[in-house]
């Protein structure tokens, strides 16, 4: 259906890939993965014809339709809900739109605003042949959690969240036979993840989706496209199973390389040795030949590189940790939390969970007096030293200031060697430290956050979304940071392999105001209550 040939992206003097040839296949959804930078979403513009490439071309069956999805949130904000998901067939779109206009305007005595209507009925006949858009959009709509009543509604009048949810279902509902989606669980809750997967599992056509969420990878595609080594290598299979395959592809080039440099090394002892020698000089001279014509390939630095995420606390955890007692807190006419009450003990390791807009970050800015409460008290331990990583850590990580300095001001003791450390372990080393704040990638700014929230040594860490921007190697980190990190956590993500890592204590808060407090894994909570 899509096919690749001798496809080349370069940037100034940066190669990001040569020489690339794929065929995309019918029924087949591709992931494509990568290290930040490695090019990912710079292929699936090319491939999605909004980038124009160096070399080579890109050829898509004729007659298919395809669907991009749109990273413009503020694309559509005068279109009515209905509509902004209805222009994903435009075709269908502007024919009732124009068939609206003229028979509310129309002179139907003209012979030709008849006609023109008879044109539009056998277009909208052809793009909707049961006439059912309505029905399918609206229920596409109430899928997403959007009541009929607001259907009719504005896009500028939602948050960015459910614009992105309005796209999503955009670029689905014509069912396009060739879909290129680039990171559709952004601002995604739990629930629309699962809807989305679930849409995309029965997709029958070809499908190219980048995301950093391995549990949606898993559950999604079925075949890997790895961007690395400035070449896009194709794997049949899931994330988890490229994962182990390309382990111990790694490993057997390790070894074969190994095998090569110890003949290598045996036959140049050897030359060295008996050269000299006149009964040993055939055998020096054999051996000679030989080693020219060794071929030793240098294994390639892959473009992946992990994180190492350590928290440690600064000060020992006491009994007494944190405990909040009737919270209310509401916004204008909408009641957020209402007498919530909460006793967290030593150990917990919380994953708040819950539909987008039902106060997780309202809670965290809370806990961090960052949100004044309306009601309530809030009690924390004596001993408690806590961290946060804010949901708006991108809009915080600004100025012109330099790594290294932005990070001093978390340092008590300014120690640089230490800050310097603690940023090579983020992956920014040598130069990469003399970096502006302000020229960071996403990604970058929140692995910079990370970084003060290890430089501060809290013993309760409390983080809204750090996953976001984050690229698969950095999250599974994380997840192990969080996991061996002697202290409390709550942290609020939609990224189930991020919970499952860590968390022992699940708190899902509901758009009633209630909340399930379970105690247990995320897998465990998901069985129990039919997640």
């Amino acid at each position: 259906m899509v096919e690749v040939n001798n496809l080349t992206m370069r940037f100034s003097h940066q190669l990001l890939f040569e020489n690339i040839n794929l065929k995309l296949d019918r029924g087949k959804r591709y992931g494509l993965i990568g290290a930040n930078g490695a090019g990912k979403t710079t292929f699936l513009k090319i491939l999605a014809g909004e980038l124009e490439q160096t070399g080579g071309n890109i050829s898509i069956e004729n007659g298919l339709r395809v669907g991009v999805l749109s990273q413009n949130q503020y694309a559509f904000e005068d279109y009515t809900l209905k509509d902004a998901v209805m222009y994903g067939n435009k075709r269908l779109y502007d024919a009732v739109k124009e068939k609206e206009y003229l028979y509310e305007n129309g002179d139907f005595s003209d012979e030709k605003v008849n006609d023109r209507l008879a044109e539009l009925e056998m277009v909208c006949a052809d793009e909707d042949p049961t006439y059912e858009v309505d029905v399918i959009i609206e229920k596409i709509l109430a899928t997403l959690g959007f009541p009929t009543d607001t259907h009719n509604n504005l896009m500028s009048e939602l948050t960015g969240g459910d614009k992105f949810k309005i796209l999503l279902a955009q670029v689905l509902y014509p069912r396009p036979d060739v879909l290129f989606l680039d990171e559709p669980t952004n601002n995604l809750d739990l629930e629309a993840i699962s809807w989305l997967e679930d849409q995309l599992t029965r997709h029958q056509g070809t499908m190219v989706v980048i995301s950093h969420d391995r549990h949606f990878l898993n559950s999604v595609v079925t075949n890997i496209l790895d961007v690395d080594f400035k070449k896009i290598r194709e794997f049949t299979g899931n994330y988890d199973e490229w994962y182990m395959a390309a382990n111990l592809i790694s490993k057997q080039q390790e070894v074969d390389r190994d095998k090569k440099v110890k003949e290598k090394e045996d036959l140049e002892a050897f030359v060295r040795r008996f050269s000299a020698n006149a009964s040993k000089a055939k055998q020096a001279t054999s051996r000679q030949k030989k080693l020219e014509k060794l071929d030793i390939e240098d294994i390639q630095t892959s473009s992946r590189r992990d994180p190492s995420i350590v928290f440690k606390a600064g000060r020992d955890i006491g009994n007494e940790i944190l405990e909040l007692e009737g919270i209310e807190k509401n916004y204008d006419d909408k009641k957020v939390l209402q007498n919530f009450n909460l006793k967290i003990e030593k150990g917990d390791k919380i994953a708040l969970i819950g539909a987008n807009g039902v106060g997780k970050t309202t809670l965290c800015n809370i806990l961090m007096n960052e949100t004044a409460l309306d009601a309530g008290k809030i009690k924390w331990g004596a001993t408690i030293v806590p961290s946060y990583f804010p949901q708006n850590a991108t809009d915080i990580i600004s100025g012109d200031s330099l790594l290294f300095e932005w990070l001093q001001q978390y340092d008590e003791k300014k120690d640089l060697d230490e800050i310097r450390k603690c940023l090579g372990r983020m992956l920014f080393s040598g130069e990469e430290q003399k970096k502006s704040v302000k020229k960071l990638s996403g990604g970058e700014k929140h692995r910079i956050m990370l970084s003060k929230m290890m430089l501060q040594k809290g013993n309760f860490l409390i983080l809204d979304e750090p996953d976001n921007h984050l690229d698969l190697e950095a999250i599974i980190a994380l997840g192990e940071g969080l996991y061996k990190f002697v202290g409390n956590v709550i942290c609020v993500s939609h990224d189930r392999e991020l919970i499952d890592a860590f968390a022992n204590r699940i708190i899902e808060l509901k758009a009633d105001g209630s909340m399930i407090d379970f105690r247990g894994d995320y897998e465990t909570f998901r069985e129990t209550y039919g997640k």
